[in-house]
């Protein structure tokens, strides 16, 4: 398995946290997100052929046993050109695991993208609203569709939902490319109209929901590997604020379990 961990962004929402380093970098309960999410893969045997791609301020990146790659452009582009700029770490024929860089999770939701043997898996969270509710008031507000058939598979995302009904679960950047679809995936993004607009973004900004959404589109099978809570996403000051109380009374372990050693 070949592991990419997305953390070129310049996180301007978690000011001034990140100041002075990236992003993955920031402390929670003391430990930047990025390591806690390498001591999760390593409780789930993910130790191996781990590539954070950076960019702002990629000399304070710590990718630990891993390597690091670099997005040039990473104040010009989004998380889909950031992916590719790791594009020869994309093995055909193995598994490409694909994480944001300022999220973290317990180990049982990375094992449950793991074990998925479809062509391509997201990790959803069916109780979103219950984590939402504590980083906003009105849940809807900030949440995006997530609509799936009768057999797990994924038939929209990443759009504004007009109801609670368009949001059966929520995507949490955490995806899987089975290796024999790697050929393929990297085929499809190079089919792409670099002139286009993807969900009113252009080519080199569109978000990864864009993405994943053009290839459902396209027929592709992608997989929802539904659990319950067990992760964190932190994308504001107010937030991380709010995470370091809850860590610290022992409150947030009911919500995400970070990982202690």
């Amino acid at each position: 398995m070949q592991t990419l961990i997305l953390a070129a962004g310049q996180g301007t929402r978690l000011r001034p946290y990140t100041n002075d380093r990236p992003k993955c970098m920031v402390a929670l309960a003391g430990r930047p997100l990025l390591h806690h999410q390498l001591a999760t893969m390593a409780r789930c045997g993910v130790e191996e052929n781990i590539t954070v791609i950076g960019g702002y301020r990629a000399a304070d990146l710590d990718p630990q046993h891993g390597a690091l790659a670099i997005n040039p452009r990473f104040d010009q582009t989004n998380m889909v050109l950031t992916l590719f700029a790791a594009r020869d770490k994309m093995v055909d024929g193995e598994d490409l695991l694909i994480s944001y860089g300022d999220i973290v999770y317990e180990a049982r939701v990375l094992q449950a993208v793991v074990d998925c043997d479809a062509p391509v898996c997201l990790a959803a969270d069916r109780e979103w609203k219950r984590l939402w509710q504590l980083r906003m008031d009105e849940p809807l507000d900030d949440a995006e569709t997530f609509r799936m058939d009768g057999q797990g598979y994924v038939t929209e995302l990443g759009r504004k939902p007009s109801s609670y009904d368009d949001v059966e679960a929520q995507y949490m950047g955490l995806i899987k490319i089975r290796g024999d679809q790697v050929s393929r995936f990297k085929a499809f993004f190079d089919g792409l109209d670099r002139s286009a607009t993807y969900d009113g973004k252009d080519f080199d900004n569109m978000y990864m929901t864009s993405l994943i959404q053009g290839m459902i589109d396209a027929g592709w099978p992608v997989k929802a590997c539904l659990v319950d809570n067990g992760w964190l996403e932190v994308d504001t000051a107010d937030e991380l604020e709010a995470y370091e109380a809850m860590a610290a009374s022992g409150d947030l372990d009911a919500y995400c379990r970070l990982e202690t050693s």
